[in-house]
């Protein structure tokens, strides 16, 4: 799906994408390597099948606060991997709490700047909805309900032997120049692991993110709640601070998945499609995603995998607002060279992919899954 409203406008700025600064570290062998750190839910598990699809050695999950808490996320991660026969993935438990953020502050930013259609982990707690098997919100951070585990209620645990910052910092230190930091939720462990280790971004692959959308501001007023619902840009929004972090450190690469993510919806006949191929993930996939989202974190994914989906990119040096007291406090904001303030840095901006090769992927990586089987080949 295009968005003529607000594509022209960023395309008479756009310039060729330069790699030359951002070029990768040479890596001791071909093997690419990921870490992947998202608010999973129900039918959250097509990017790391894509990503395994793809060749990737998936080295495990973080689990992060952003469409709700962190602990609820965690065991939909492992849930949904027991589905699969993919437990030997671990689920390494990230932050619950944002680096400043919570859900009475952003409510209080809401009072002043409007409502977002999307408030994620900080809408007002909900026990009807919880009741009918939604993710919690707000409340207590630690409690789980277990009516939105339509996928079946996970077995096992998140391994807690480290955190999923400790994580990232181990595993970049393990394979320099090898490992992709996707991220499809909240940047709070990104930014932790930063933090940690100043060697960290450096050691990285690349960072990969799901949001980060561009100039939609008129979009969110003159279309409908749904239309402005899609450009709500949450992941950010949730942990502004650790977006910041994140957006600005040495990573040899940064990739964003923005106004891209809402180009490509899925159909009806494209999950009757999926389904014609019985396994667990296809029929979860046909039972339980919505048809009324575009595929947001699977083209990140995708593009984790396989860069040259993208047909139309550009190389912008890009910020995240952090003033409270902005109206846009989360979202972010680019530049060009010439004009950009100290401070911050340049990062690949994703503008179109190529919607047939998508879906492809999508497809194939549902409806011929890998299990820990193949992994161990």
């Amino acid at each position: 799906m295009h968005w003529p409203t607000s594509l022209p406008l960023l395309c008479s700025t756009i310039l060729p994408f330069v790699t030359g600064s951002l070029a990768l570290p040479k890596a001791r062998s071909n093997k690419h390597y990921a870490i992947m750190d998202n608010d999973w839910y129900t039918a959250g598990f097509v990017p790391y099948l894509i990503a395994l699809d793809g060749g990737v050695d998936v080295l495990g999950l973080a689990s992060d606060t952003a469409n709700s808490w962190q602990p609820q996320v965690a065991l939909h991660a492992v849930a949904t991997l027991e589905a699969g026969n993919l437990s030997c993935i671990p689920v390494y438990p990230g932050a619950t709490w944002p680096l400043i953020n919570t859900p009475e502050r952003f409510q209080a930013w809401e009072t002043i700047h409007g409502k977002l259609p999307w408030e994620g982990a900080f809408a007002p707690e909900n026990k009807t909805l919880e009741a009918q098997g939604n993710d919690p919100t707000s409340g207590n951070p630690n409690r789980i309900v277990k009516e939105a585990f339509k996928e079946g209620y996970p077995k096992g645990k998140p391994d807690n032997s480290t955190s999923a910052a400790n994580f990232m910092v181990e595993m970049v230190h393990k394979y320099p120049g090898q490992v992709s930091i996707y991220s499809a939720g909240s940047l709070t462990n990104i930014a932790l692991a930063v933090r940690m280790d100043p060697q960290f971004a450096s050691l990285a692959k690349d960072l990969v993110i799901m949001g980060g959308y561009v100039d939609l501001n008129m979009l969110e007023a003159t279309g409908s709640i749904m239309l402005a619902d899609y450009q709500s840009d949450i992941n950010l929004m949730i942990d502004p601070e650790a977006s910041k972090i994140a957006l600005t450190a040495d990573f040899p690469e940064i990739t964003i998945a923005g106004n891209v993510a809402n180009q490509v919806f899925p159909t009806k006949e494209f999950v009757e499609e999926v389904a014609s191929v019985k396994n667990p993930y296809s029929e979860l996939f046909s039972k339980y995603y919505d048809l009324s989202f575009p595929f947001w974190d699977e083209t990140a994914a995708a593009l984790m995998v396989d860069p040259s989906l993208a047909t139309n990119q550009t190389s912008v040096y890009l910020d995240v607002d952090t003033s409270y007291g902005s109206p846009n406090y989360g979202n972010i904001h680019v530049y060009q060279k010439a004009l950009a303030p100290g401070g911050i840095r340049q990062v690949n901006y994703v503008f179109e992919v190529d919607a047939d090769k998508l879906k492809n992927r999508v497809k194939h990586a549902l409806q011929y899954p890998k299990t820990c089987a193949d992994l161990k080949k």
